[in-house]
């Protein structure tokens, strides 16, 4: 935690999905039109940071480029009339994750602003009050409530943490941005696979299934995806896009190697190195529910 003037800055880190396999759409309920999904959440320690700071007079203000429809702002409202409390907040956002980059971001800083005023606030709602509030505001931000790696089902709500060992990612970020809708509702997208029985989660088990539509509606990403795999012949674990895209990763074992494999990156690609976390840097800042 940094304090600033008047905001105390506080990390939303980003996420890697080490599989995600698409097992069948809903047809009726609450998410209809949604799919099922199984997937490996893994945290990474880029992040972005969202500012905070406490108002007396119950007004909720976002200054950022995001305007009135970026998901801090509407976390916050959220947890305000859930809560009933009368206290306000400024808000920030240092954004360092790419937008539509599949890394999570936006829910990141939906969760963190969440933790951050439920704090603040002592609005004392539990972890489980706090993910069944996240999961308003979209399908990933529960996982980056639950306070670990884990594995998601449902649309993502449904989560059990996952024990992952120590590594480094290379992530490339091709310069374009995906939307999450046009991936999911592309005719191509496979949308029966088998779920894999876990645990446990094997080294580079699964794929991604929304890679082959997403790299074919934005070759850039192919592209990518080429120069790594290129790179990496007979890794147990095989370089993969994140989410819907854009941003496709390498698993490594060190950070050592993972820089090295950064120092070739040609001119015109962009990436960074991020180290896998264990858990949420703000794990602590909510309860566990009684069961």
């Amino acid at each position: 935690m940094e304090v600033g003037a008047d905001l105390t800055w506080l990390p939303a880190p980003g996420k890697l999905n080490l599989f995600l396999h698409v097992l069948g759409r809903r047809t009726s309920g609450p998410h209809a039109g949604f799919h099922d999904l199984q997937t490996a959440f893994r945290l990474i320690d880029r992040c972005d940071r969202v500012g905070v700071a406490l108002r007396a007079d119950g007004e909720i203000r976002f200054a950022g480029e995001f305007g009135e429809d970026n998901l801090c702002l509407r976390a916050a409202r959220l947890l305000q009339q859930a809560s009933g409390s009368r206290l306000g907040a400024e808000l920030a956002l240092d954004k360092r994750l790419p937008v539509g980059g599949g890394l999570g971001g936006g829910s990141s800083d939906a969760a963190t602003t969440l933790l951050a005023l439920n704090r603040l606030w002592r609005c004392g709602l539990d972890r489980g009050a706090l993910l069944r509030l996240g999961l308003e505001l979209g399908a990933d931000v529960p996982f980056f409530l639950f306070g670990g790696n884990a594995l998601g089902e449902g649309i993502g709500e449904r989560l059990r943490g996952l024990e992952l060992g120590p590594a480094w990612y290379l992530v490339l970020v091709p310069q374009v941005p995906v939307s999450t809708k046009e991936i999911f509702t592309d005719p191509a997208l496979t949308r029966d696979t088998k779920p894999l029985k876990i645990p446990p989660l094997l080294s580079g088990q699964g794929r991604n299934d929304l890679e082959p539509v997403a790299a074919r509606r934005y070759p850039v990403i192919a592209e990518h995806l080429a120069w790594l795999r290129q790179r990496s012949p007979g890794s147990c674990f095989p370089p993969r896009m994140t989410g819907s895209g854009a941003c496709v990763f390498a698993q490594f074992g060190s950070r050592d190697e993972a820089e090295a494999l950064l120092r070739q990156l040609p001119k015109a690609m962009r990436g960074f190195v991020a180290r896998g976390l264990e858990q949420h840097p703000l794990r602590d800042w909510v309860a566990v529910p009684d069961r």
